[in-house]
């Protein structure tokens, strides 16, 4: 178990719909991380951006992006994560892989898919949440809509870290910054959402604001609408000592969620 835990954030201007480009925008801005982090994140649907095209663009595990991940893992001796345009069993899914340096992996399938796009027309959806361990951490790694529905994110498992990653539209930045705070305070909890910026092939504009927050709800690191990698050092410590001074969780409620 490690009390300290270096998480790498990438925020990028996606290539609309682009896999070999966005493969290599990440491993140049990937280059500067080796030995110097734990985890790194990348956007949602990192290679293609936001698309509704998964007949054209969906890849098997396999696949390109998945010997990509894990290549890069295995090279900065870190998990790294995002999610990408996936193909299993005639379905397509927007998922996450959580890829280990020992090329072990496993997979979060977008549970809440945004209706106002297509997207549950386009992807099935998800089933199962997914609650990992990384160097004595409990992670939760969810998906940009997944955000705001509070009783999935909701902390029952005792996680340490929960994770978004994301393709979040600048006209509701707002909203994002509003509600990784709310899920960072009511979750006691580190937050971190990753998000893109730029412009892509649907005409809209992401604004980033990619955010590192802690338990209290504090942001510790927060970009602006520009390219760029940072990296912040969380303390399970401080984390621990927080939830001992302020013991909201042990008043939480118990609930059983219906998967439909």
């Amino acid at each position: 178990m490690s009390d300290l835990l270096r998480i790498s954030t990438i925020q990028a201007s996606l290539e609309w719909e682009n896999i070999a480009a966005n493969l290599a925008l990440f491993s140049k801005k990937m280059e500067g991380l080796v030995g110097q982090t734990d985890i790194v994140v990348l956007p949602e649907m990192f290679t293609t951006g936001f698309s509704m095209k998964p007949e054209r663009l969906a890849e098997d595990m396999a696949g390109q992006t998945m010997r990509w991940l894990a290549a890069q893992a295995r090279l900065l001796n870190a998990v790294v994560t995002g999610s990408f345009i996936a193909a299993e069993a005639g379905r397509y899914y927007n998922r996450l892989v959580w890829m280990r340096p020992d090329g072990t992996f496993e997979v979060y399938d977008k549970r809440h898919l945004f209706s106002p796009a297509g997207e549950h027309e386009a992807y099935a959806q998800g089933q199962k949440k997914l609650v990992t361990e990384w160097m004595g951490w409990k992670i939760c790694p969810l998906i940009c809509y997944d955000l705001r529905f509070p009783v999935w994110s909701r902390n029952v498992e005792n996680y340490d870290l929960i994770i978004y990653v994301a393709n979040w539209p600048e006209q509701r930045s707002h909203h994002w910054q509003q509600l990784l705070v709310a899920r960072a305070i009511e979750n006691q909890t580190y937050t971190v959402g990753v998000n893109r910026c730029g412009g892509d092939g649907n005409g809209l504009q992401y604004s980033g604001d990619t955010s590192v927050i802690d338990f209290s709800g504090k942001t510790l690191n927060q970009m602006t609408a520009t390219e760029a990698v940072f990296t912040t050092t969380l303390c399970l410590k401080n984390l621990q000592a927080y939830r001992n001074d302020l013991q909201f969780l042990a008043d939480r409620d118990n609930f059983e969620i219906f998967v439909r």
